[in-house]
């Protein structure tokens, strides 16, 4: 059997579905929005303005929205994650959007493996008809969110998830297909002899081209307005 392991956000999911459920916790008045403002709206100004790091606005994000997600209740949670994937779930690159169609037709497992909640990973693999899934964890006390978390967003989780994947539909992973956008995703692309890496991040570019083995089989695939095209490992990297 050929899989093929698809990243959510930034790869499928044209932002982070974690941050369009804490917006939309906000919204709904079920969140302070002081907390946001708070904790992380100075990193994201930085990296709206192309000064900061992407990276360090999803950490905080995500620090945050773990703390603040405890108590929550699942009723509750049940209607932000539908609101999100109603209003949201269309919002997807269309290079992966056709891949995704294209291993279907082939027989091939599709896989999500993505850091974000699980219930919001539930909803994007059953909309967009993926085999299996598997996101970050959020634990359930007594109908509300305790706060504990089992986090997928790293390659050493990533990579465990992949594996049991194999061992469950006996996937074949030199003939299989890996796309990610961060270096969250390498040890994920570096199994597969098919790794595609959909508008790399800096970090994430630098590491593939380090990676001479890696780099010799490796795909970058950029999607920016309207056009889809590919990029070399060597090109030069203005900043």
């Amino acid at each position: 059997m050929i899989g093929a392991f698809f990243d959510i956000d930034g790869t499928i999911y044209r932002n982070s579905l974690l941050t369009e459920h804490f917006k939309k916790m906000i919204k709904y008045e079920l969140l302070d929005k002081k907390i946001y403002d708070e904790n992380v709206k100075k990193t994201y100004t930085l990296w709206s303005e192309r000064v900061g790091d992407y990276d360090n606005y999803l950490l905080d994000l995500t620090k945050v929205y773990v703390e603040a997600i405890k108590g929550f209740s699942v009723k509750d949670n049940d209607f932000i994650s539908d609101q999100v994937m109603k209003l949201k779930g269309n919002r997807v690159y269309k290079y992966t959007r056709d891949r995704i169609k294209w291993h279907k037709e082939q027989g091939h497992k599709v896989i999500f493996i993505s850091g974000s909640p699980d219930f919001l990973v539930k909803r994007m693999a059953e909309k967009w008809n993926a085999d299996d899934y598997c996101g970050s964890t959020y634990f359930i006390e007594n109908g509300v969110f305790s706060g504990e978390i089992g986090p997928m967003w790293d390659s050493e989780h990533k990579i465990q998830a992949l594996n049991k994947f194999c061992k469950k539909y006996n996937i074949d992973l030199k003939d299989s297909f890996a796309y990610g956008d961060t270096s969250g995703d390498y040890t994920m692309l570096n199994a597969v002899g098919n790794p595609i890496a959909i508008n790399p991040s800096k970090e994430f570019f630098k590491q593939l081209r380090a990676d001479e083995q890696l780099s010799e089989k490796i795909q970058i695939v950029v999607e920016r307005k309207d056009i889809i095209y590919k990029l070399d490992l060597n090109i030069d990297i203005i900043d």
